[in-house]
């Protein structure tokens, strides 16, 4: 069942969004980009005549009350947003009464969801690897169970719109899916645009499809990297992990960010990109800073000789240059993690120039594009590039998971 193709009038729709957004010291929101993400799901609802139960998670209270994280601070820009009055719930687990009596049209926002521990699943206070940790984990699941069929039954109909975390087996992204049948659980709007972006890109890529990998550790990209092996045509290798792959080819690379135990696993890496024909392009050159400091001196180096003191911190012309050649011929493209230090705005150069190119391609050449994870989502709006690209998703964890070729608890539950 699509949410398009389910009438909601008269039903009670409980919709796990993710609201997990940046506040200030006071409690006030600086990005609501999450929150006019939802927008189309429940707008779709309340336009049926259906009634909403929104749950979020906020931050990581590890299963404790913190009213810093309490989404009590938020109710009123989601009021704002919606354009009707908005209720709280202070206690998600203790809401039936608040929930029974909403009437079609109206909206209750419960409690941040981690303020319990059965949320996530978690044992707390016990040490991992102990017998007590397993006897505590067992017992976790049952009141984990026990959660997610407390705020199944508040509703009618359960949607899931919250991309950024589908690939968590959470009380509200997975397990409560099982309280409702085939036909009154479903995707949202935002799932199921990120779930087809995805696809696009994984499954039905038009080739030549090349992946822009960056960020600073082979270590957390590693299993993504070799998945797409099998995928692509190019694969760019940028940014900090760049260097673990120069060093170990024997290269110098003076301070410059790397790890000495993923060499091996580095050198692997290339010798199955040339047996499976695929181009790995890493940097060939790279602008160098003596102290990790935004006004650091800078200097152009080759990428095999960056002189004892200095360290690499953003892709130099010549890198820039041949990868731009790579992005503009081809046809599918996606980008997960910039190529230099990009929060530095004097070592912010490449990642921008990466988004151009991403966009250019888009825009002119007709390629498919997806962009994920912190930075590089940064780097399209910092440039006013967001629009440019074919889509920017909202989950960095959950898509790089799908990329991995894992499957993601938060979508398996209602599309099996």
């Amino acid at each position: 069942m699509t949410i398009n193709e389910f009438n909601f009038a008269g039903k009670k729709a409980i919709v796990r969004v993710d609201f997990n957004v940046p506040l200030d010291e006071n409690g006030k929101i600086t990005d609501d980009t999450r929150i006019r993400g939802a927008l189309p799901t429940l707008k779709k609802i309340l336009g049926d005549g259906g009634s909403l139960i929104l749950m979020s998670h906020m931050g990581k209270p590890k299963g404790k009350v913190n009213p810093k994280l309490s989404l009590g601070q938020i109710r009123e820009d989601v009021e704002k947003a919606l354009g009707v009055p908005v209720s709280f719930a202070p206690d998600c687990a203790k809401a039936a009464e608040q929930a029974a009596a909403l009437k079609s049209g109206e909206v209750l926002l419960l409690e941040n969801l981690r303020f319990y521990p059965e949320e996530e699943g978690k044992p707390v206070g016990v040490e991992k690897g102990t017998p007590e940790y397993d006897e505590a984990k067992n017992a976790m699941k049952a009141s984990q169970k026990e959660f997610a069929k407390t705020l199944a039954s508040y509703a009618d109909v359960y949607v899931n719109d919250a991309f950024g975390t589908a690939h968590r087996k959470h009380a509200s992204t997975a397990v409560i899916a099982d309280y409702f049948d085939e036909n009154s659980k479903m995707l949202g709007l935002l799932m199921e645009k990120e779930v087809v972006a995805i696809d696009n890109v994984l499954k039905n890529a038009q080739h030549p499809f090349t992946a822009i990998i960056g960020g600073s550790k082979v270590s957390s990209k590693l299993a993504v990297i070799k998945n797409l092996l099998d995928k692509v045509d190019n694969l760019i290798i940028g940014g900090g992990m760049g260097f673990t792959f120069i060093k170990a080819q024997g290269g110098k690379i003076g301070l410059s960010l790397h790890e000495d135990d993923l060499m091996e696993e580095a050198l692997g890496v290339m010798a199955a990109a040339k047996e499976k024909g695929v181009n790995l392009s890493l940097s060939v050159q790279t602008v160098a800073g003596c102290e990790f400091s935004n006004e650091s001196p800078q200097q152009v180096v080759d990428i095999f000789n960056i002189p004892d003191g200095w360290e690499g911190m953003d892709a130099g012309p010549q890198s820039l240059e041949n990868w731009k050649k790579i992005i503009l011929e081809s046809k599918t493209i996606l980008w997960n993690g910039p190529v230099g230090v990009f929060e530095f705005d004097n070592f912010a150069h490449g990642t921008g120039e990466i988004a151009k190119y991403v966009a250019q391609a888009t825009q002119e050449n007709g390629a498919f594009s997806l962009v994920g994870g912190g930075d590089s989502v940064a780097a399209v709006n910092k440039f006013g590039l967001a629009d440019k690209v074919s889509y920017v998703s909202t989950g960095g964890g959950a898509m790089l998971e799908a990329i991995e070729g894992k499957v993601l608890p938060g979508v398996a539950a209602i599309k099996g």
